[in-house]
């Protein structure tokens, strides 16, 4: 299978890198995030201007040679060497090829820059090239280092000029390569003045370079020697450089490395881990917590009473059953059960919605929903980086102030089902009046009987039932079935009210579970969502 073009795969790790550094801002070293930042700048104007042009850098120490590199690969003497090197902190370019780079040196910010004139010898070789001299990576002088320091992280590649005697500088290995391991392919090391040594010293020498950048993971590094006094390898060079050139490839690799390190950079910020999901644990205890909180134990207690009550006044035997009116309803004394089926609300609802009368949490509720809050935020986030885990604990604590009054609310505009299954109760209430009527018929049948005997006057007609006067079967048997109604109907209503509490409180936990989702585990899971999409955008970067 045909590789990927390596600037198409460029295009598509910028936007990952742009995404990743979105998502991480404000959780993620500000500074981390900053040279994303800059990477994705740098390769968005670096494609944008002299697509086609590579540029080439030659850096070395003082005393390398690298201007009479220069001078060798070009073919001129532009390059100043030795004693008079000038003072200036500026590099100089020189370009070849029709198309100019005016463009792309004034984004490197070259000014000192010649443009060869085509040269049949090595101009359609070399058609392309922009060649930069830097200035002594080791100078004494400060803006040369800061100059070198700058079009290191810009050019397309980098060509390090060492000498014999200073090919292991401490300096150059430490601030210079070592950093740019990820930039190996885009990189060469040349040995040069290899004329001033032995056959035997110089396959020594390269043999010690090649281990030296082998432990430094630069064994991908290509190592040439040449003698820019005597021109041998300089041949060689030039066509290493050529081929290099003709890829038209090398900026896009070389960019690829800085975009793939930025990754590496945010990723080891940000963090590696898959994070885990809330726990239902942690979830079932803040629950919990909310729902003590809320007074959901007083309100569905307070369910089971009303349900008492009005099963009583519905049910009980009417001579007795109108003392219970006195009684105050416990769910009206609560401003709860107003509402009908169907009118439910969600707890992020800003429409008018009467406060209860529920208690305030006091003091050990609310210490209750804090530790559960943490508990939550603390396994939500661990095995994140402190960035992460910070902001995961802030969004399972931003609704903490309005978590009183959602809970209040869900509770308020919870259906608690207390006009439903009470059919029985109508049908009680009607035997019930039937029988008070039995039993006052009964007592106008006795009163009067009782007048007519005092009156002297001929008494009503005998009336038997089961063998007893009518009228007393009427009275008594009515005050009796009465009364034994009204206890099998309480041991009905008994029954009701606790289906009516346990249903209650499911209603009423559901209610506390949406406050949770709403209030705290919607910003929770939404910074989780947001790692995880940080952590996937750099892991296809990587």
């Amino acid at each position: 299978m045909a590789r990927k073009d390596p600037t198409a795969r460029l295009v598509e790790q910028v936007r990952l890198l742009d995404k990743a550094a979105d998502l991480c801002k404000g959780r993620v070293d500000d500074a981390v995030v900053a040279e994303a930042r800059r990477v994705i700048q740098q390769a968005d104007r670096r494609l944008a201007v002299s697509g086609d042009a590579t540029v080439v850098a030659l850096a070395g120490a003082t005393g390398s040679g690298k201007s009479s590199t220069f001078n060798a690969i070009s073919g001129t003497d532009q390059a100043t060497v030795g004693v008079r090197r000038p003072t200036t902190s500026h590099a100089l370019a020189c370009s070849w090829g029709d198309d100019s780079a005016e463009e792309l040196l004034d984004w490197l910010e070259i000014p000192r820059r010649h443009a060869l004139e085509r040269d049949p010898s090595m101009a359609a070789a070399l058609d392309g090239l922009v060649l930069l001299d830097l200035p002594d990576h080791d100078s004494t002088e400060t803006a040369h280092q800061l100059e070198v320091d700058r079009l290191v992280k810009l050019v397309d590649m980098l060509v390090w000029v060492v000498d014999p005697q200073k090919y292991a500088d401490a300096a150059l290995h430490n601030r210079y390569l070592k950093p740019l391991a990820q930039h190996a392919e885009v990189m060469m090391v040349v040995m040069n003045q290899v004329d001033l040594l032995s056959p035997q010293q110089r396959d020594q020498c390269l043999k010690d370079l090649r281990r030296l950048l082998a432990s430094e993971n630069l064994e991908r590094v290509e190592v040439m020697a040449v003698s820019a006094a005597t021109g041998e390898g300089v041949e060689q060079l030039r066509r290493r450089l050529a081929a290099r050139v003709a890829d038209k490839k090398l900026a896009a690799r070389r960019l690829a490395a800085d975009v793939s390190a930025a990754a590496q950079a945010l990723a080891a910020a940000s963090g590696t881990a898959p994070a885990a999901p809330v726990s239902r644990q942690s979830v079932d205890r803040l629950n919990t917590a909310l729902a003590e909180a809320a007074a959901v134990p007083v309100v569905t207690e307070a369910v089971g009473n009303a349900w008492r009550l009005r099963g009583a006044l519905a049910t009980g035997w009417p001579v007795l059953s109108w003392m219970a009116k006195f009684k105050p309803d416990p769910l009206r004394r609560l401003r709860l059960g107003q509402l009908r089926a169907g009118k439910q609300q969600s707890a992020l609802d800003t429409g008018p919605v009467g406060r209860t009368s529920l208690p305030s949490a006091s003091g050990v509720p609310k210490a209750r929903v804090d530790s559960a809050l943490r508990a939550l935020a603390d396994d939500a986030s661990e095995g994140l980086t402190r960035g992460w885990a910070d902001t995961i604990r802030a969004a399972a604590r931003t609704n903490a102030a309005a978590l009183p009054d959602a809970l209040d609310r869900a509770v308020a505009t919870t259906d608690l089902d207390l006009d439903r299954h009470r059919r029985w109760w109508h049908l009680v209430r009607v035997v019930q009046w039937l029988l008070v009527a039995a039993v006052v018929a009964g007592l106008v049948w006795l009163g009067a009987a009782f007048v007519l005997v005092y009156l002297q006057l001929p008494p009503l007609p005998r009336v038997t039932w089961w063998g007893i006067p009518a009228p007393t079967v009427l009275t008594v048997g009515g005050v009796l079935a009465g009364l034994l109604l009204a206890g099998l109907s309480r041991i009905g209503v008994e029954i009701g009210a606790r289906r009516r509490s346990a249903q209650a409180r499911q209603a009423l936990n559901s209610a506390i579970r949406q406050v949770t989702r709403e209030q705290v585990l919607a910003g929770v899971e939404g910074e989780i969502e947001r790692y995880e999409a940080a952590r996937t955008a750099l892991n296809r970067i990587t």
